[in-house]
């Protein structure tokens, strides 16, 4: 499917131009939504942006949803009933429907007006995996109802973006295992982040190390750091930084000099380190966040390795009834 067609398509549908875009899935397929709400929020002067886990959008449906209206709906497997049930929802209100997944036999592609079946896996090139398919999709929403002056720019960095990611895990691979043989026996981390990763320190925190590792983990926007969580730092406490490339990085570095001075168990993940600043400043951090969720898989799987927990392994998801 091709985004460029997609999004003129829909566009052409409306009355006034795509007026909306909800983002909605649960999970990591959530977390992957991030970076397009941080984009459109950040960018788009009239277009409305929601993000909903799916539950909610279907119990708490936002009273603007109406014809003008993209809804994105994103789930791995495709049959996660809450998404399935949003899309099925938005498209009862006359909203456009996209539906992204991995699995061409979902029940969310009989909701989907469009559908995008994505790469996964570790050979699959970045720009054809969910996150980076729906910040596409978002820019070109953009693009074509407001015109965005960086689409250029982003397009070349969607380009380079996967280059980026393989040297970083190459770069990454010594400092992975001694993170791991170093926190293998911790029971708590918190993950910080600002801007356009903010998403990812959320999704690292609930998905890699509460659901893969039964790790007790939480996610602190750098932001907010100082408004209270920073009275918890202490020298026994594990702290992961993800340390953005472009407007935010003066919260994280604002983190991290406080993280140096009152803490004693800190791992940076520095963007600009692994080489992210190869993409135009104007563009460069709705790349982080592609770049982190590849690089802290590597960390992820370093300490499953070393706590001899695969990560496939569940006590409740798919196992019981919820």
């Amino acid at each position: 499917m091709d985004v460029v067609k997609v999004i003129n398509s829909i566009n052409e549908q409306t009355k006034n131009g795509i007026s909306e875009v909800y983002l909605v899935a649960c999970g990591g397929s959530l977390v992957d939504m991030y970076p397009s709400k941080y984009f459109l929020e950040s960018e788009a002067q009239k277009i409305v942006t929601g993000m909903y886990t799916a539950n909610e959008f279907v119990h708490a449906l936002p009273k603007r949803l109406n014809k003008d209206s993209l809804v994105i709906v994103c789930s791995h497997g495709g049959n996660t009933p809450e998404s399935v049930e949003a899309s099925k929802t938005a498209k009862e209100h006359g909203a456009h429907t996209i539906g992204l997944t991995h699995n061409k036999e979902a029940a969310l592609l009989q909701y989907s007006n469009h559908a995008f079946l994505y790469e996964w896996g570790e050979d699959s090139d970045v720009k054809n995996n969910p996150m980076a398919i729906i910040l596409s999709l978002c820019v070109e929403v953009l693009k074509v109802v407001e015109g965005y002056e960086h689409y250029e720019a982003f397009q070349n960095g969607m380009g380079k973006v996967n280059g980026i990611i393989s040297e970083g895990k190459k770069q990454v691979g010594p400092r992975t295992k001694a993170f791991a043989d170093k926190y293998g026996s911790e029971e708590l981390f918190y993950i910080l982040s600002s801007g356009a990763s903010y998403g990812h320190a959320y999704g690292f925190a609930i998905c890699s190390l509460m659901e893969m590792q039964w790790l007790n983990a939480a996610s602190i926007h750098s932001g907010e750091y100082f408004h209270g969580p920073f009275e918890v730092t202490d020298k026994e406490t594990p702290f992961i930084l993800m340390m953005n490339e472009g407007r935010t990085r003066a919260l994280d570095e604002r983190a991290l000099k406080f993280l140096n001075q009152y803490a004693g168990k800190v791992e940076v993940v520095d963007a600009k380190e692994l080489g992210i600043g190869t993409i135009a400043e104007e563009v460069v951090e709705f790349f982080n966040p592609i770049l982190f969720y590849s690089i802290l898989c590597e960390y992820r799987e370093a300490l499953a390795t070393v706590r001899n927990h695969p990560l496939e392994t569940r006590r409740y998801m798919g196992k019981v009834a919820y």
